[in-house]
């Protein structure tokens, strides 16, 4: 590939970052978990099957279509790399699921008051576009890239990432709090509007991606995905032979649950135990936002001089506490301490988990491996939500579903004790 089209492919690989990245911050993290619970009666949202009916806290609904849409993923994406594999789709497949997932997102407009099932159905289906689109995007960093340029690139779309979704909740932020000023009758009719811009930013900024990122530009072919369950099986054997590895991998499958469910429910915590308004969780995920950056460069610091163990090992101590101290907040000012401290640790400690688990990883085993670990993690992520909602169903309180999550947390630090890095990393040096 040429100069001009090399970087015509990594800008708009990158600004595939920037348009999804919008429906993180929006949708999945700030501000449709606030709007939603909004549209739940105080009673609870009322469900009728079979003659059986239930009144179910909004936490609780929330937290199950985060699961159900993390399950769809789950069992359809062994099935989806092994067709993109044989037919070369990758980049069809990723231009489907772009498509379905902000079209749904644009259609959370229509899901006004009263209308909990259809921001459920449409969130379900935005989440499974997001999630399985996010696959194929990967696939394609390695086919851009090669050696030290691999990690440049990532790096970029990382970046990208963080400044296109603070600025699209930047924009949805100012909407909410001066609706008037922009013609809208309340808060909730500019926060339909900020779901309807955040499904046409991600398409639109998607465009250059599908036009640009094509077979004749890559570096080398994207590397082959999982043939179905059959191949997930039989790389999980293979992992078994490396003991370090293997109990890493579980580990991060339970601290990275952790993680992920306190990021997406967090915003309905603050709106149903501490009262706070919108505008307060909304100005704290801002915060995050633009913290989440600088606090992944200082992470990555500690673990230089620290060791990517030790540093994992501390984010996790981090987290178990935020949980703890979730539980007792009171106050809007302490949900702000909590969002600076978890956005302090939540770039860094993933971005040094993956390459710890990179690290352990055996000669030629690095395709199959990682396919492994994404499948994994998203069936992994079915738990979390899960839990926080049976508990929220089952107590009425997110504080007791919220702290649950330590359990996650603990589970991951003791699996990661066991793990000797150095032994790992002597076996995967050589195992050819």
């Amino acid at each position: 590939m040429n100069e001009a089209s090399r970087r015509k492919a990594w800008f708009s690989w990158c600004l595939y970052d920037w348009a999804n990245s919008a429906y993180a911050t929006v949708i999945l993290a700030a501000v449709l978990p606030v709007y939603f619970v909004s549209l739940v009666p105080v009673e609870g949202a009322r469900l009728s099957l079979f003659g059986w009916t239930h009144n179910m806290p909004a936490s609780a609904l929330w937290g199950y279509a985060v699961s159900l849409s993390m399950l769809l993923v789950a069992i359809s994406a062994p099935f989806l790399g092994a067709h993109a594999d044989r037919s070369a789709s990758r980049r069809h497949w990723l231009i489907f699921f772009c498509l379905i997932g902000s079209v749904a997102t644009a259609l959370l407009f229509w899901a006004s008051s009263g209308r909990y099932l259809l921001a459920a159905g449409l969130f379900v289906i935005a989440n499974t576009g997001f999630a399985a689109g996010n696959i194929f995007y990967n696939a394609f960093l390695p086919a851009l890239a090669e050696g030290n340029d691999v990690d440049r690139l990532s790096a970029r779309g990382f970046a990208s990432g963080y400044i296109g979704g603070g600025l699209v909740l930047l924009v949805v932020f100012v909407m909410i709090q001066f609706h008037g000023v922009f013609g809208f009758a309340d808060a909730g009719a500019a926060s339909r509007a900020g779901f309807l811009l955040t499904g046409l930013w991600w398409l639109l900024f998607s465009l250059p991606m599908f036009h640009y990122v094509r077979e004749d530009v890559f570096v080398h072919e994207p590397q082959p995905m999982l043939q179905g369950f059959r191949d997930y099986v039989k790389t999980f054997a293979e992992i078994r032979r490396y003991r370090d590895l293997l109990l890493f991998l579980v580990a991060f499958l339970f601290y990275n649950d952790g993680i992920q469910t306190i990021i997406v429910v967090s915003a309905i915590f603050g709106r149903e135990e501490l009262g706070l308004s919108q505008g307060t969780i909304l100005g704290a995920f801002l915060m995050i936002q633009f913290v989440a950056m600088p606090g992944s460069l200082l992470f990555g610091r500690l673990a230089e001089r620290f060791g990517p163990k030790r540093s994992v090992l501390a984010s996790l101590f981090l987290f178990a506490g935020v949980t703890i101290y979730a539980f007792f907040m009171a106050a809007a000012y302490e949900f702000w301490i909590l969002g600076f401290v978890v956005a302090l640790i939540l770039g860094g400690s993933q971005a040094i988990s993956r390459s710890l688990f990179a690290s352990l990883i055996p000669t030629g085993k690095s395709a199959e491996f990682f396919g492994f670990y994404a499948i994994s993690g998203k069936f992994a992520s079915i738990f979390g939500p899960m839990i926080f909602a049976l508990i929220a169903d089952l107590t009425g309180s997110t504080r007791h579903a919220i702290l649950a999550l330590i359990v996650f947390f603990v589970v991951g630090i003791v699996l990661l004790l066991r793990v000797d890095i150095e032994r790992g990393r002597q076996l995967a040096r050589s195992t050819r």
